[in-house]
């Protein structure tokens, strides 16, 4: 993390709430001596928020404990610059803990951190790397509550309206905005690597570099979506995570990859062959085994579903194979130190934080009990759908086997499971009162 600029003159502190999105206050630089010490206090029921910022009465935060605060502290040493605002300013991550110092473990990145304890009690550390797909905006969607595919005017000044996947003319038209945005990911100590242009038009992806520290990838992968929508916004333009922003195009995904190292830094999913060790085999069944209870995780909102669909390139059902991407758990060809396992399911709109929490539960759960998978899928893993095997694709029923689950429960603790779930039983209330246009230009002059 590079150092906070002298000239800075406030900063935010920030925690991730369970939607991932950043909720906490902004403070005069002379406060960072005495925050960084002693953390900030914030309403622990701002962790179990809905999507829209509103309370969530049933999730036992409010009422019930008086509102009672909890304590946010910073996550790393130094604040890091915040260099596209308009008033140039410093941020800190932080995380929430109860007043007595113990964990919260309603706050998203207590819930990682307490898995990524288990594996350490093994003698494992989880390696991870992050995958981000978004779509660059034309300014104005923000606006309009549209998306639109931007104009390029640092090239020939054409609207991107075509696909064109893996296009290095693409990202030369568009050159100044991802030239800022590896520079600010190099001012905030997030590891980018390559920039691909994706399926959909005006889509890209931007990979993150592997860590031995699953909490940094995922405050990375934090900074990482709040630096893109900040650098769009300073270069005209809009971007968004959203799952499925075109309900004809490509959907946005957030594909995770990671490998266990033991005390001497060796991969113990490494045999010396391609197909990987037996415990790699262990991980890819509890990742199977908890994959449909994960689905919440993997796919928080409404719009989220929108990706498991039929010709979408998004996995509708628990499957794994070797170098195989139409799978949902994909082991990629790679020289065997780097054997590694490839989660494809969620979608670029959850939250980092449960994400990898999620994914590294499945993983312990079945290596835990020696779990073994059935065979690898071989060729087109949509072809071959197992109906025993599928992947919940409506949202509340997502929510109701999430809020079941025996191991998730067990593995992330009934606290966290019972905020979670009623932050999302409250949004989809809240959307089933909307009558969208459709509805409307359907049925009302008809029925």
């Amino acid at each position: 993390m590079s150092s906070s600029s002298d000239n800075q003159k406030q900063f935010d502190l920030f925690i991730t709430d369970l939607n991932g999105n950043l909720r906490g206050k902004r403070m005069p630089a002379g406060a960072l001596g005495k925050v960084m010490e002693e953390g900030v206090k914030l309403p622990r029921s701002v962790i179990g928020f809905d999507f829209w910022g509103d309370d969530v009465l049933e999730n036992g935060l409010v009422f019930e404990t008086g509102d009672s605060d909890g304590v946010c502290m910073p996550v790393h040493e130094t604040p890091v610059p915040v260099s596209w605002a308009k008033s140039p300013r410093n941020q800190i991550l932080a995380m929430m803990f109860n007043p007595d110092g113990s964990p919260f473990s309603a706050d998203p990145r207590q819930a990682l951190t307490a898995i990524v304890n288990r594996f350490k009690a093994l003698g494992l550390t989880p390696v991870v790397a992050t995958e981000l797909e978004f779509y660059l905006l034309d300014g104005e969607s923000e606006k309009t509550q549209r998306p639109r595919p931007p104009v390029m005017t640092e090239g020939h000044g054409r609207r991107l309206t075509e696909t064109d996947c893996y296009s290095i003319d693409e990202m030369d038209n568009l050159e100044e905005f991802f030239a800022e945005v590896r520079q600010v990911c190099e001012e905030q100590g997030v590891p980018a690597d390559t920039i691909i242009s994706e399926l959909g038009a005006g889509q890209f992806e931007i990979n993150l570099n592997h860590v031995p520290n699953p909490m940094l990838a995922a405050d990375q992968a934090i900074m990482f979506k709040r630096l893109v929508r900040g650098v769009a916004r300073k270069h005209g333009y809009g971007a968004t995570f959203m799952a499925k922003p075109y309900g004809n195009k490509s959907g946005n995904g957030f594909h995770v990859h990671f490998s266990l190292i033991d005390q001497e830094g060796r991969n113990v999913f490494d045999n010396g062959g391609e197909e990987g060790t037996d415990l790699l085999k262990h991980a890819v069944a509890g990742l199977m085994h908890t994959m449909a209870d994960s689905m919440l995780a993997f796919a928080p909102g409404m719009n989220s579903y929108r990706r498991f669909m039929a010709g979408a390139h998004a996995p509708t059902f628990a499957s794994w194979g070797y170098e195989n991407r139409t799978v949902a758990i994909r082991i990629p060809e790679s020289p065997c130190v780097a054997r590694r396992i490839e989660h494809r399911v969620a979608g670029a709109d959850a939250n980092p934080y449960l994400v990898l929490a999620t994914i590294l539960t499945g993983a312990l759960y079945g290596i835990e009990n020696k779990l073994m998978p059935p065979a690898p899928v071989e060729g087109d893993a949509y072809a071959e759908a197992n109906q025993d095997l599928i992947l919940p694709n409506k949202w509340d029923e997502a929510t109701e086997i999430f809020s079941q689950s025996a191991v998730l429960n067990q593995y992330l603790g009934e606290e966290f499971i019972r905020v979670f779930t009623a932050a999302k039983r409250q949004e989809q209330r809240k959307l089933h009162e909307q009558i969208s246009d459709v509805e409307y230009e359907a049925y009302l002059g008809y029925l």
